[in-house]
């Protein structure tokens, strides 16, 4: 397996997450869950903009006109970049004030997915949300524990997503149209010692590059055979999600975590909730920006 160089954007994050390239700002967005933090990355001039958040902020997407949607607490918004006005749009499980979003991304149709889980990781409390553009959001998947990461094929037949402690990746049938999805083969198991599978992006040729919270990389596998092929190995244990962007769409953000590491941890491994950005030599997609 190559080598892969990466560079280091200091956030020092308590549980980063949420990467998103916006392709009109030509920056890079993630969060930090807990502490309500949005950060804004510009790689030509290499500053970094942080904004706060009184609510645990969770998922950064976009709509056509480059607005972000955000999803705090149990709540998606729409965030002028310009004025910095937050439109409150629909809310999920308000009887569970115990419960967060978690992991989200938009479909090519459009409709935001978006799942959550207790924030005490109660054992199949999490749910899978469709939102289209009636903000009606619909129950897609339960009995949950932690919701994460989501990938589309480029054909639009099959969705990927992960539900963390299964440690699996499960490839579902999809329907464009309806926004329908029907279990299909579990794609990948990830093996005890590489960790937890949590976000993930997809590649032009079809490949899952997955953070292994835990696991102390990125590592990019086959969907089809369930291959592992490439590993990008980082000097932190705890390895939340990635995506691609840069103005060739070859580079991965990548966010990493401090949660879950003592101090003496975090004394051996003290990048540990920054971010890193990595060269790939593969090219993702551009996001897809929701319609509402």
């Amino acid at each position: 397996m190559k080598t892969y160089n990466y560079t280091s954007i200091p956030s020092q994050c308590f549980l980063g997450e949420g990467p998103y390239w916006h392709a009109g700002r030509q920056c890079f967005f993630w969060v930090d869950i807990e502490n309500g933090k949005l950060f804004e990355h510009n790689p030509k001039t290499d500053e970094t903009i942080t904004r706060s958040f009184p609510h645990r902020l969770a998922v950064v997407l976009e709509d056509k006109e480059g607005n972000l949607i955000l999803g705090l607490d149990r709540k998606l918004a729409r965030f002028d970049l310009e004025t910095e006005e937050l439109t409150w749009l629909c809310e999920v499980e308000s009887e569970f004030p115990l419960h967060r979003f978690n992991d989200g991304k938009v479909d090519p149709k459009g409709r935001i997915w978006i799942g959550t889980l207790s924030t005490l990781f109660t054992e199949g409390a999490g749910s899978l949300y469709r939102v289209d553009q009636d903000l009606k959001p619909e129950k897609i998947l339960d009995r949950l524990t932690i919701s994460n990461g989501m990938a589309w094929t480029e054909d639009n037949q099959t969705f990927y997503f992960i539900d963390t402690p299964t440690r699996q990746i499960k490839a579902y049938k999809f329907d464009l149209e309806t926004g329908e999805i029907e279990f299909e083969r579990i794609a990948i198991e990830i093996p005890e010692e590489l960790g937890f599978p949590d976000g993930m992006c997809i590649d032009e040729e079809g490949m899952l590059w997955v953070a292994h919270y835990g696991g102390s990389g990125v590592y990019r596998w086959n969907p089809i055979n369930g291959e592992l092929l490439e590993k990008i190995e980082l000097p932190v244990p705890h390895v939340t999600s990635c995506c691609f962007g840069g103005e060739n769409l070859d580079t991965l953000l990548i966010t990493t975590a401090q949660e879950n590491i003592s101090s003496e941890q975090l004394k051996e491994y003290p990048l540990s909730g920054d971010v890193f950005l990595v060269r790939t030599g593969s090219k993702g997609y551009l996001p897809y920006r929701c319609e509402l």
